[in-house]
């Protein structure tokens, strides 16, 4: 079903939570890009498209145009979140390449470039080189999407990539903590379920002894 709610971002990097827009954190399956709007919500909260980009390609979509961006969004996730299931727990090989080349011909379509403009209110105001896009139709929107998969993809271990061992949850992220001993998409939901069965246990244990 689709989600009002916040989408959520608990993977340490976004290419993990793109493909956890669609989860089960609690019970219930929730989709954050169902549709157009809920694609255009969470690349907006991902903050890998600014708003006015988005009212801009609001103002030039026909009907439905974004819907159909949604569900190729989908179809991009599901491939690699069956890519990612298969290959966590170990480092990628040069002969996983092979299985990319779908994204690599996304990332092949993108018309990025460099512009020089002026950093204030930093440590080191000065000038700056920024990379852009040219967001040509709302299909462009796949591309910060496929960049943010390519950069998971490069640039984490996929030794450090866990799936959530909550009962129900479907979430994944990239454990980067000391000693590689994260369990939890997050202590707030999952984590704390574990310690409420694990407490309730412990009192059942303690009574089934009293009463033995």
């Amino acid at each position: 079903m689709a989600q009002d709610a916040p989408a959520l971002f608990v993977a340490d990097t976004l290419g993990l939570d793109f493909l956890n827009s669609v989860a089960t954190p609690v019970d219930t399956p929730v989709d954050w890009i169902e549709d157009g709007d809920g694609l255009l919500a969470w690349l907006e909260q991902a903050e890998l498209v600014s708003p006015d980009t988005l009212a801009a390609l609001r103002e030039q979509a026909l009907p439905g145009e974004f819907d159909s961006v949604a569900a190729q969004a989908r179809g991009l996730r599901e491939e690699f979140r069956t890519f990612v299931r298969e290959h966590r727990g170990r480092p990628l090989r040069a002969r996983d390449v092979a299985d990319l080349a779908p994204l690599n011909r996304l990332l092949a379509r993108d018309e990025g470039y460099l512009q020089l403009g002026f950093a204030e209110g930093e440590d080191t105001p000065g000038l700056q080189l920024r990379a852009m896009r040219r967001w040509r139709s709302p299909e462009s929107l796949l591309l910060p999407i496929g960049e943010a998969l390519a950069r998971f993809l490069s640039e984490e271990d996929f030794s450090d990539v866990k799936a959530c061992e909550g009962p129900a949850c479907t979430l994944m992220f990239v454990d980067h903590t000391r000693g590689r001993v994260r369990r939890w998409c997050t202590m707030a939901i999952c984590g704390n379920r574990a310690k409420q069965a694990a407490h309730r246990d412990r009192v059942k244990k303690t009574r089934d002894a009293a009463a033995g």
